[in-house]
């Protein structure tokens, strides 16, 4: 018989006040079914119409772009979204007030789907995120935005994947970028900077989750750990950010002082339950006001 798993979930932007038990065999399922309605839900409180491009041929290679309000030549922030590798979707991870939020601060906001685990590898998904920002840099014209001022900025398994293509080149130089083609990462509450550290201090309800999405090669985990791999070169500027959660705030201290070691600019802070990014900060580390 499987041992039940407590769990207390944020559920239609209310907090479930008691805990209740989840087996491993339901939970895959179940948030499944969960971020499907969060992503109904999502798509109708965007701010304003997103238009489509697909960057890749892959049904799954798409991005959302929100135009910036008033003038050419915008600031864009590049959205990455979470769900353990294996789930999500452009629509329903960005967070109610980000898309509003940021347009009505001047920037241009993109969101994008990725190939997911596991009918796609980890390393195909990084090249995702590289290969999206190269189609956005290449429309920039076209975009109204500013080819010299982008940001990558992702949560939980995004948060992952955009510290980890701002930390190993090898992705960029792929999608024919260098490291100097963003102005910083935005690492929102993630997992696996280290991944072999995370296997060893997660608990048994997400291991299998890592399992699937890093396998049990050594050099392969080693690789695909950001903080291992935060030698120079980096991107220009981090901006580390996580909620108050033992594992969480581990991986992203120890991200964090590897970047530094390496000179790379960064800021590290902790997530109170509300969040919210200032704007001194944010500015900070991305290099550009609007």
């Amino acid at each position: 018989m499987l041992r039940s798993i407590p769990a207390v979930l944020l559920a239609a932007g209310l907090w479930l006040q008691q805990p209740f038990f989840l087996s491993p065999a339901l939970a895959g399922p179940f948030l499944a079914r969960l971020q499907a309605r969060m992503a109904a839900r999502e798509a109708e409180r965007q701010s304003g119409p997103a238009t489509e491009y697909a960057y890749g041929a892959d049904p799954l290679q798409k991005l959302d772009f929100w135009q910036a309000r008033g003038g050419k030549a915008a600031p864009l922030v590049v959205f990455v979204h979470g769900g353990g590798w294996k789930r999500g979707d452009k629509r329903n991870a960005t967070g109610a007030a980000k898309v509003e939020h940021m347009l009505a601060q001047g920037y241009a906001f993109a969101s994008i789907d990725y190939r997911l685990v596991p009918a796609a590898t980890v390393e195909q998904q990084a090249a995702d995120v590289a290969a999206a920002l190269a189609w956005l840099r290449s429309n920039a014209k076209r975009l109204g935005i500013d080819p010299a001022r982008i940001v990558l900025m992702g949560h939980s398994a995004g948060a992952h994947l955009v510290a980890l293509v701002g930390t190993d080149p090898r992705y960029f130089t792929a999608a024919g970028l260098s490291l100097r083609d963003v102005s910083g990462i935005i690492a929102l509450d993630g997992a696996c900077y280290d991944v072999a550290r995370q296997l060893a201090d997660s608990g048994r309800f997400m291991l299998d989750t890592y399992i699937q999405a890093f396998g049990t090669d050594p050099v392969r985990q080693r690789a695909l750990s950001p903080t291992l791999q935060a030698a120079k070169p980096n991107a220009p500027a981090f901006l580390i950010l996580h909620v108050d959660r033992a594992d969480g705030k581990a991986q992203s201290e120890a991200l964090g002082a590897a970047l530094m070691q390496a000179g790379t600019v960064g800021f590290d802070s902790k997530l109170d339950p509300c969040p919210t990014i200032d704007a001194h900060s944010f500015q900070a580390v991305v290099g550009f006001s609007r």
